[in-house]
Parts: structure tokens; C-alpha cells; sequence
């Protein structure tokens, strides 16, 4: 059968010839991602801080809140809730106590989560 024909690696600046399945040369298998990947990037579930204990609180979150999204019900909606989340999220210093918590629909968690991440990149930007 005949050989992988060579191609440049896939890594930025780098043009050593492979022929690897993947697109990187040997050097760079690190650069490989997808479903192959053996381990997440940000750890496991439990790793993080969402483990056995943490189900259960969220589970006791839903019930207390009767399942509802806490954002749509102060708006007059009643929907469906399958998000628990952070107030005060965890890296402003909000802890997991129950009263730092609630339920939410995907979309306003969504949203939230999102509003949290472009605070969080715009405090980083240096100030010129």
C-alpha cells in the first residue's frame, strides 16, 4: 500500500513535513483537539466543583424554587427551570450557600453566563 503522501504541520510557523493523520508533526501532537482528547481541559465535573454534593444542592435549588426560572417568574413568566446558578458567581467571591443561588432557564443562564465572561475580559484589558 502506498505511503501518506507528506504535508506541512498545521501548527503555526512551523513547516516540517509529516504524515500524520492528525495535521500536526510530532512535535505539536499537543496542538491536536477534538474528540480524541482523553481528558476536558478544565477537569472533570467533581475537579471543578460539581460533583455528588453539588448535584444534590442543585436538585434541593430546583425544588425550593419549584422548578421555575427565578428571572422569568420576576417578569411575570413562568417557565420551566434545568439551570442552577450563582448569584454572585464564584470568582467575585459568591460562594455555593443556598442563598447565593437560583434557578434559571438555559437561555437567561446563557445569557448571564455570557455578560459574566465579557465583564470578566474587559476588566483584563489593560488600560491605555
Amino acid at each position: 500500500m502506498p505511503q501518506r503522501p507528506q504535508r506541512p504541520c498545521r501548527h503555526k510557523g512551523c513547516n516540517t513535513l509529516h504524515r500524520n493523520k492528525n495535521g500536526h508533526c510530532d512535535e505539536h501532537q499537543t496542538d491536536t483537539v477534538g474528540w480524541r482528547r482523553t481528558e476536558p481541559a478544565k477537569g472533570t465535573t467533581t475537579q471543578r466543583g460539581y460533583g455528588y454534593r453539588w448535584q444534590q444542592q442543585r436538585e434541593r435549588i430546583l425544588k425550593r424554587d419549584g422548578y421555575l426560572c427565578q428571572e422569568c417568574y420576576r417578569h411575570g413568566k413562568l417557565t420551566l427551570a434545568k439551570e442552577v446558578d450563582h448569584i454572585v458567581n464564584k470568582a467575585m467571591g459568591g460562594t455555593d450557600d443556598d442563598g447565593n443561588l437560583e434557578s434559571k432557564c438555559i437561555p437567561h443562564h446563557r445569557a448571564k453566563t455570557q455578560r459574566e465572561a465579557e465583564e470578566a475580559r474587559n476588566r483584563a484589558k489593560p488600560i491605555k
